[in-house]
């Protein structure tokens, strides 16, 4: 059916519609299958054969949304399907890992991949939709969301979004195998005061147009279907009302044609944030702001009838809305394949292959982040391990925050992956210490297996739901008594392996000061255990790298590479100097670390032309060896800076990442491209603009001073 048929069909049922229905075309309720925020779930049913529904969230499961469909098909006026939202945030069944791991392989193939499998599972489930992917840039590791993050880069998170989108929506929406994608948070929910979930965000203009928005743009550009408003406000405005953002920006100056979904209850909100005296106003604010579906506030369907009568808003403005909901619904097909039969089967054989792909991205997720005395990989098989902490054999805490249909038995933990890779081997599992809580009981006991053991694996960190949505934390260390657990262990001398489970950086400088091997292994879903065997054994070597600067401690949040200059440096010797007196401005570990277990050497930054002109683009070429004993991937990362413009720009703007992988002694040539456009710079009117002088090339693995080659260029007037 052609983009005027489906125009035509839309028109014809706007037409037949009454207000009621038109209405619940733009209401959203939720099953009971998860909980995802407040309230409880209605009677979607009676809602449903009223006309006073059109789609649902957190239901699940192909026989039974057909069974709802059918209802909407059939028991309904006008026999408007319904289409099915869910949270496939880093997986369905085949739970791969969290956003913030996967980010840091660097590889859009990979996160497109992986979006996938994640779609066709979905659809083969029923769903239509997912609440996906999550774009918020996060530098504060306190808050809990930012695990579903790409980390703390726009260019790198503009990158993931256009490959999620592509990984979701394939390449044709309306295919029994395509999910549509919802871009979310717009904008700016990355940076919520304090790092707490749902505050208030304050960020300067510029900042959010150079920071926070292009990602949604890079989304937007890519095709997304939906994009969902934030939570927080902007400058006193709440998202869910700035008709300037949605409206203004989005959708006339953007292009944006698709459907805005509001978040979680988030219009009946508006009350709380002050901004509306009732639900008629807060549904009055929302629906002139342009949000086309109403989340589980039940503020459309209570609250326009009287905002309407009110003269609050017109009947244009919610046919609008109801054309794009309608449009959106064409566009996935369900007009002529409501129950989406086509949808692939889930046969053994095909979960086989996407636990293929979860184990590959598990183990291109783990960062290697201290490895003294080259203490890993263990290649020999040891006589007896000791695999101690709270997370050593728990196989459900490595689903992570958001882990769709995925299922905490089919789960892979520390303790059977390292038992399936040494089978000869005695393990001996003991917890120790719960994740949270003050008995030491099991302190004792961990010990004498670690006496007992050729080698210690110390699996810490966080529970999986200290993180992601409502899972802010004002101190991000080891929680409870795994401090004490961990400093006994250590303090036997035995050869020991520390794993941390978590979604954020985790604030412990002792145990980077004591422990030699440190794998940041964060939630890594389905074949955790098994992707970490495979970096602890040797069989996979880590590539994984820092999407997020890693601090020593919370006092020194928000933390990131992409900080301005400041007219007063850090000088040592010079009280007048931007420092903390009692810790390093540095921190522990840079965007963009991760150790191999093999050493790479850069040499021969070259950068041509010479001057560069609009239009053009830059050839960058460097050369990689690896100058170690395994082979091993680089990855590459270019970074640009503007020492002189005419406002303030960063120390280092990633702009650029490459892939290498040598075998021992092998040199080769890594080529980047970067466009001129790129370098533009937001004046005073936040228009880009490209400023003639030069600019400061940087290569290298890491947004180190240090580690990276430099050259220039000219930009010409």
């Amino acid at each position: 059916m052609t983009r005027t048929d489906h125009a035509a069909r839309i028109e014809s049922l706007l037409g037949a519609m009454t207000l009621d229905e038109k209405i619940g075309q733009l209401n959203m309720l939720t099953a009971d299958l998860a909980v995802t925020g407040p309230g409880m779930p209605a009677d979607y049913m009676a809602e449903l054969k009223k006309g006073r529904l059109g789609s649902m969230l957190n239901l699940f499961g192909a026989p039974l949304m057909r069974q709802v469909q059918k209802a909407a098909v059939e028991e309904t006026r006008l026999g408007i399907p319904l289409f099915f939202g869910f949270d496939v945030v880093h997986g369905h069944r085949t739970v791969f890992p969290i956003p913030l791991a996967e980010a840091g392989a660097f590889d859009p193939a990979l996160w497109e991949k992986t979006a996938r499998i994640a779609a066709v599972e979905a659809a083969a489930d029923g769903l239509t939709l997912t609440f996906a992917p999550m774009l918020d840039v996060s530098r504060d590791p306190r808050w809990g969301r930012i695990s579903e993050s790409a980390g703390e880069d726009p260019w790198l998170t503009a990158r993931l979004a256009e490959a999620k989108v592509r990984g979701f929506q394939g390449a044709d929406l309306a295919a029994a195998d395509a999910v549509a994608a919802t871009a979310k948070h717009f904008a700016g929910y990355g940076a919520v005061m304090a790092g707490r979930e749902y505050a208030q965000v304050d960020v300067s203009e510029r900042t959010f147009h150079e920071v926070y928005l292009p990602p949604f743009r890079a989304a937007v550009g890519a095709g997304t279907a939906a994009i969902m408003p934030a939570f927080n406000d902007l400058a006193g405005i709440p998202l869910t009302a700035h008709r300037g953002l949605l409206r203004d920006l989005l959708r006339q100056r953007w292009g944006f044609e698709g459907v805005l979904i509001s978040d979680y209850n988030a219009i009946a909100e508006l009350i709380a944030h002050g901004v509306a005296a009732d639900l008629v106003e807060a549904a009055a604010l929302a629906l002139k702001a342009g949000v086309d579906i109403d989340m589980m506030a039940t503020a459309y369907t209570c609250g326009l009838p009287a905002a309407l009568e009110r003269g609050l808003v017109a009947m244009a403005d919610i046919d609008a809305c109801v054309r794009r909901v309608l449009a959106l619904k064409a566009a996935l097909g369900l007009f002529d394949d409501p129950y989406r039969m086509k949808a692939p089967a889930m046969t053994p054989e095909r979960m086989a292959e996407h636990r293929a792909v979860a184990r590959e991205a598990a183990r291109r997720s783990i960062v290697l982040l201290q490895n003294r005395n080259d203490r890993l990989p263990v290649a020999a098989p040891p006589p007896r391990v000791a695999v101690l902490g709270p997370l050593a054999d728990v196989a459900d805490e490595m689903l992570g925050p958001w882990s769709g249909a995925g299922r905490g038995e089919e789960m892979v933990s520390y303790a059977a992956g390292l038992r399936a890779a040494w089978p000869a081997s005695r393990i001996d599992v003991a917890k120790g210490v719960e994740a949270e809580g003050g008995d030491a009981g099991g302190i004792a006991p961990a010990l004498d297996l670690a006496r007992a053991a050729d080698l210690v694996v110390l699996c810490l960190g966080e529970l999986r739901f200290m993180s992601g949505e409502a899972g802010s934390r004002a101190k991000p260390g080891l929680p409870g008594l795994q401090p004490e657990l961990a400093r006994a262990v250590l303090d036997l001398g035995k050869p020991a392996v520390v794993l941390l489970s978590s979604g954020r950086p985790l604030m412990a400088p002792w145990l980077f000061e004591r422990a030699e091997a440190v794998l940041a292994c964060w939630y890594l879903g389905s074949e955790a255990g098994h992707a970490v065997a495979d970096v602890v054994t040797g069989r996979w070597n880590p590539s994984a790298r820092l999407a997020v600067t890693w601090p020593v401690d919370a006092g020194q949040i928000p933390i990131f590479y992409a900080r301005l200059p400041t007219g007063r440096p850090l000088d040592p010797a010079f009280r007048y100097s931007s420092k903390y007196l009692d810790m390093p401005n540095e921190p522990l570990f840079p965007f963009g670390h991760g150790l191999s277990y093999t050493r790479f050497a850069y040499s021969n930054l070259r950068v041509s032309p010479a001057t560069l002109r609009a239009g053009g683009a830059l050839a960058i070429e460097v050369d990689v060896a690896n100058a170690g004993a395994m082979a091993g991937e680089e990855t590459v990362l270019l970074f640009v800076r503007d020492p002189v413009a005419s406002v303030s720009r960063p120390v280092l703007e990633l702009k650029g990442v490459a892939k290498a992988f040598l075998r021992p002694g092998e040199t080769r040539t890594v080529r980047l491209s970067l466009a001129c456009d790129a370098l533009a710079v937001l004046d005073g009117a936040l228009a880009p603009r490209l400023e003639p002088g030069t600019i400061e090339i940087f290569v290298g693995p890491a947004a180190r001073a240090d580690a990276l080659l430099e050259a220039a260029v000219a930009i010409a007037a």
